[in-house]
């Protein structure tokens, strides 16, 4: 049952001294240091398992991190873990890969009616959370927010801001929607390697989880009477619609099922026979072909080798970057994405819009778009220490947030939302 005593914090950042972990903290305290005495302002805490890493992460932050207070919290402590989440009313994870690390913190936000939302893009752990404490979310009212960074924040909050727009237009929804990635600059980290490679690795091993990983409804309820076939973009192809050739985007085998939940959850706005694909536009011509062609080519070889324990082992010590390591300050404040959405109407109309940011993706940008994600959980949906808005359950990013949130990665996130 959720606590009854009053949290002594809006917000606490676990995992902060993560590679993510130190991007989102350095964000927030900027970010709110700036907002002044008439800004939004929150009491938050950072959270880790090490004392001594907290403390000079304090001191790195400078004037703006002296007076953060510090949990100790370790996931193999549950009686820390749930005295965490008891003493704040949102909590925002760092702490992955989620499929090894993430329950805990799960179990105990939903026990004491805790607010919760993360970056994880591991769908096969969000559909065991969502079948394992679902019902226990909506008794306890804690709002379970998965996937606030890149994935799957361009992608599910872009087909809600072309759904806005196409029903302002028509009057009606976009039955089908495709993105596609124009440009992406931005590295990996360790973290995020060792979290694919751990669902790789699953799937290799488990022949049940890669038929449902192929699922494209594998997060939306039961009985949500889907049926509507699915392209997946596997290979390399021609798209008609932007006159160009494509090639899968690695990201889509998440997005695309948090899209599908997204239009479940808000009841079907999108249409119970609505389709959406996405992938990486390669270019025109011959040498579009051949691009698409050796990016599939680079996948499959990244696949096969993370597959095996073995050539992942000598992947990790040789070729990709470890535990703590990532794109450096520099590289992230020089990457970007740029997105582009077409959508269709049942009766053949068209919109096209795109979504941009002006950082590395999956940190420069995925920090500010938790960082964001995690304040409007604290400032849009709690009135007077009062949760407003959507009830405890597993929700997604379109679907838990609204314009407020829109707007705030408009105005604080570098993210842009345009009609072309």
């Amino acid at each position: 049952m959720p606590t009854t005593s009053s949290p002594q914090y809006d917000l606490v950042v676990f995992g902060a001294t993560s590679f993510v972990g130190k991007i989102l903290t350095a964000y927030l305290a900027e970010y709110l240091s700036q907002q002044g005495s008439t800004g939004e302002q929150i009491t938050w805490a950072i959270a880790g398992r090490s004392q001594a890493k907290l403390d000079a992460l304090k001191s790195d932050l400078g004037a703006q991190g002296k007076d953060l207070d510090t949990i100790i919290a370790d996931v193999n402590d549950a009686s820390a873990i749930k005295a965490l989440c008891e003493q704040t009313r949102v909590v925002v994870s760092t702490v992955g890969p989620y499929a090894l690390y993430g329950e805990a913190m799960i179990k105990a936000c939903v026990e004491t009616g805790t607010d919760y939302c993360d970056l994880t893009g591991e769908t096969q752990w969000i559909k065991k959370m969502i079948d394992s404490y679902q019902d226990q979310a909506v008794q306890s009212g804690a709002r379970i927010v998965h996937c606030c960074g890149f994935d799957s924040v361009p992608s599910d909050m872009g087909v809600y801001f072309l759904q806005q727009q196409a029903l302002k237009q028509w009057q009606a929804p976009a039955t089908q929607v495709k993105m596609r990635v124009k440009s992406l600059k931005g590295g990996a980290s360790g973290g995020t390697v060792a979290s694919l490679i751990n669902v790789i690795q699953e799937a290799a091993a488990d022949p049940a989880l890669r038929k449902e990983l192929v699922n494209p409804y594998l997060l939306t309820p039961k009985n949500h009477g889907f049926n509507a076939r699915q392209h997946y973009v596997k290979s390399a192809e021609f798209d008609q619609d932007f006159d160009a050739w494509i090639a899968p985007f690695v990201m889509s085998a998440v997005n695309e099922r948090v899209v599908h939940r997204s239009n479940a959850l808000a009841d079907n706005a999108y249409g119970d026979q609505f389709t959406y694909n996405e992938a990486m536009l390669t270019g025109h011509g011959w040498k579009g072909r051949s691009r698409a062609y050796s990016l599939v080519a680079g996948l499959g070889a990244f696949m096969l080798g993370a597959a095996n324990k073995r050539s992942s082992q000598l992947m990790e010590r040789y070729l990709l970057p470890k535990a703590g390591e990532g794109p450096t300050p520099e590289q992230q404040r020089t990457g970007r994405f740029d997105l582009r959405f077409i959508g269709k109407s049942a009766t053949g109309q068209i919109i096209r819009t795109k979504v941009t940011g002006d950082r590395d993706p999956g940190y420069g940008s995925t920090g500010k778009m938790l960082g964001q994600a995690a304040l409007s959980l604290v400032l849009d949906h709690h009135d007077q220490q009062q949760k407003t808005g959507r009830q405890g359950g597993f929700w997604t990013p379109a679907t838990m947030f609204d314009q407020r949130y829109v707007e705030r990665l408009k105005q604080h996130a570098g993210i842009t939302f345009d009609v072309l």
